[in-house]
């Protein structure tokens, strides 16, 4: 994909002309989703795009990383970042990104911290995980590239980290797309436990707490991968030539300990560093996200279900719409590519 595309950046107003764009650009127009109780239900294009891979990617040193990201649009465009969660990585946007781009905005899909070519400038720096620290890394990276504000989109870690840069920092948030909706922890209630088969689902938080489980998913990564991309989307039947693309990005010599941090982390196993503990303490207190915001489910998630949105909308004090995407799984920007991107569009103009 090249630097710059020369296609004016178009500002879309009302949602005639987002149907228009919407329309001209590929997009499922939203006035033919389907509403039920859930909200929207539009039904994703599930049909493959060309896939055409991410060129070279940038590097930036920003914060405590040499941050690699893949780049396209016009570098006047409006910008978006675009953040991947686990076990995945920047290719989970690669066709959002090329549509985005044909649109005029200029999106930035970084690789997070221990995944891809993304690396630690020091070999002291603490391989921390914790929630606070993964939003700072795109602060970070938004003041090296001289980004004020960005719409930024997310799904998994991806969507946590959103929702915490709109709730602490709005100003650097134009508007917000995210998976699954409010994911902001809070250790103390991540203490509780929940019903047998909503644990189940989290099994392998549980295998990380262990060693045998950290030794067991460095010795096999890629498999362990695998299994859950197909049980976090039952219904993707995605190849091995887009599964490949994405676990390359697992290599990273900080991967296995980034990720068990994270979840030992979650489970109050694991210690987070003393620096940071004033904004874990405001992200414990469930903080308001007051943005632009669209909501997104994929009703065939197989590990978070599809819901209407409304057990978190008291979070979201600025204008939110809810949509459920049917067919996609929990990778929906991959699996529905169509739909994450008109959402871009859409809350762009709200």
């Amino acid at each position: 994909m090249s630097d710059e595309v020369n296609i004016p950046r178009r500002r879309f107003f009302g949602t005639a002309a987002i149907t228009i764009a919407a329309s001209q650009l590929g997009f499922p127009a939203i006035s033919r989703a389907k509403a039920t109780a859930k909200g929207p239900i539009v039904s994703a294009s599930l049909s493959p795009l060309s896939h055409t891979p991410f060129g070279p990617l940038k590097h930036i040193e920003a914060g405590l990383l040499d941050v690699a990201y893949a780049e396209d649009g016009p570098s006047d465009g409006a910008p978006v970042l675009l953040l991947h969660g686990w076990p995945y990585d920047i290719h989970s946007f690669v066709d959002v990104t090329s549509l985005l781009a044909s649109a005029g905005y200029r999106v930035i899909v970084p690789h997070l911290r221990g995944h891809g070519t993304t690396r630690f400038l020091s070999a002291d720096t603490a391989r921390n995980a914790q929630q606070s620290v993964v939003a700072l890394d795109v602060v970070a990276l938004m003041d090296a590239l001289k980004i004020e504000k960005a719409i930024i989109g997310g799904f998994d870690w991806g969507a946590r980290t959103a929702n915490i840069i709109a709730a602490l920092w709005p100003e650097r948030c134009k508007a917000l797309i995210s998976v699954n909706g409010y994911l902001i922890n809070n250790l103390e209630r991540n203490k509780l436990p929940l019903p047998p088969k909503a644990e189940h689902g989290w099994w392998y938080q549980y295998y990380f707490a262990t060693e045998r489980g950290r030794a067991g998913y460095e010795a096999n990564r890629r498999e362990f991968a695998k299994l859950i991309w197909q049980y976090n989307s039952p219904k993707w039947n995605f190849d091995e030539t887009t599964f490949d693309r994405s676990a390359a990005s697992f290599d990273n010599p900080d991967y296995i300990s980034i990720v068990v941090h994270n979840y030992r982390w979650r489970l109050s196993l694991a210690p987070g560093e003393p620096q940071y503990d004033d904004l874990e303490a405001r992200l414990a207190s469930g903080p308001i996200i007051d943005v632009p915001t669209i909501t997104m489910d994929g009703d065939s998630d197989g590990v978070v279900p599809a819901s209407d949105g409304t057990s978190y909308a008291k979070k979201f004090m600025g204008k939110r719409t809810h949509r459920v995407i049917a067919g996609a799984g929990h990778n929906l920007p991959l699996e529905a590519p169509h739909e994450f991107a008109k959402a871009i569009v859409d809350v762009d103009a709200y």
